[in-house]
């Protein structure tokens, strides 16, 4: 059906009648008048054709209609489909990725090839975010600093963008894990209740900041928001040798007994992916952990309809202004036409003026 966004408009729709009675034109009191022999033939200039009245009607009932036309589209038509049924997830997600220079290490295998652990979690994250239909996901970048990249935002191509562009060193080398879930509770902490997850990758120890890990825990358990933690990387690691750096193994700077308590204080999970076939694993957990069909909302299709009337009253003064200006151009025509016979007439007989 068809409904008006802005009814209240139509009160407008009298005021021309309004301004037509509020300014008529003053009466006629008579006073001195000029006789000039050619009275007769500078009235007919002014004469209507006949059936004068009827097109003075006609076009008075045109810019009515191109008036009424103006008003109904400034009331902004719209038209409302049916209604239909559509899911609402609402969770509120937000993901705090590690670019310490321990990201760098190239541990992780995808199709045989060496990869780095910051190439890989930033390809299975873009996925995990794309895949969060109905979800508002954010994103918190953390290095030496925690830093918000991507507040909580149903635009899932810009979180993914903002991944792409994601580098490692961009927050500076160290790890301030404590700081990183403490900003993203600052971010989560105004939202709904029982909707509000952090997923923290790292692959270090909490080792700069301001906070540590297990105050910040606190703060999010204190706040209902539940945090999932994953631990990066086999324990390998980047060392100088005499032929250059090498990946040696090792148990790595992971604090994974950090991440555990972590997760397990706010009510989340700690997943260890040493490889990318054990990340993806971890992601589809929380998926399946976190996902959530919500209500079925009732909602209704709209499309805008203010530009047909609008555009019928463009078209309609359009049209007066081309005929005003073809009368115009007739009556410039014909005065031009009278003003040369009244030179002619003038070079063979003289006027005379006489007074009333």
């Amino acid at each position: 059906m068809i409904e008006l966004q802005w009814p209240w408009m139509l009160l407008i729709l009298p005021a021309p009648l309004i301004v037509w009675w509020l300014s008529r034109p003053a009466p006629f009191n008579g006073g001195a008048a000029l006789r000039v022999p050619f009275y007769t033939r500078l009235t007919a200039l002014g004469q209507k054709p006949q059936g004068g009245y009827s097109q003075r009607n006609l076009i008075t009932a045109f810019k009515a209609l191109l008036w009424t036309a103006i008003v109904l589209a400034s009331a902004r038509p719209v038209w409302i489909g049916d209604a239909q049924p559509t899911a609402s997830h609402g969770r509120d997600l937000m993901l705090a990725l590690d670019l310490s220079g321990s990201m760098e290490t190239p541990d992780f295998e995808v199709q045989g090839q060496k990869l780095n652990r910051l190439s890989v979690v930033r390809a299975v994250a873009k996925k995990f975010v794309n895949e969060r239909e109905g979800d508002r996901v954010g994103l918190v970048l953390f290095g030496s600093r925690a830093y918000l990249q991507a507040p909580l935002t149903l635009d899932h191509t810009t979180v993914t963008q903002m991944l792409d562009e994601s580098e490692i060193g961009l927050a500076g080398e160290e790890t301030a894990i404590g700081d990183a879930i403490g900003l993203s509770v600052k971010h989560l902490r105004d939202r709904p209740a029982e909707e509000r997850v952090l997923i923290l990758l790292s692959d270090g120890a909490n080792n700069a900041g301001v906070l540590e890990p297990e105050q910040a825990a606190q703060l999010a358990a204190t706040e209902g928001i539940r945090i999932y933690t994953i631990g990066l990387g086999t324990g390998a690691q980047m060392v100088r040798t005499p032929f250059g750096t090498q990946l040696a193994s090792g148990q790595g700077q992971l604090d994974e007994v950090a991440l555990q308590a972590v997760a397990n204080v706010t009510g989340g999970t700690y997943f260890r992916a040493r490889d990318t076939a054990s990340l993806l694993r971890a992601h589809a957990l929380i998926d399946e952990l976190e996902r959530t069909e919500g209500e079925f909302l009732n909602v209704h299709p709209t499309r805008v309809l203010f530009y047909w009337p609008l555009g019928v009253a463009f078209l309609g003064v359009a049209s007066l202004m081309i005929i005003a200006a073809l009368r115009e151009w007739g009556s410039f025509r014909a005065a031009k036409t009278w003003s040369q016979e009244v030179r002619n007439a003038d070079q063979t007989q003289p006027w005379r003026a006489s007074s009333c």
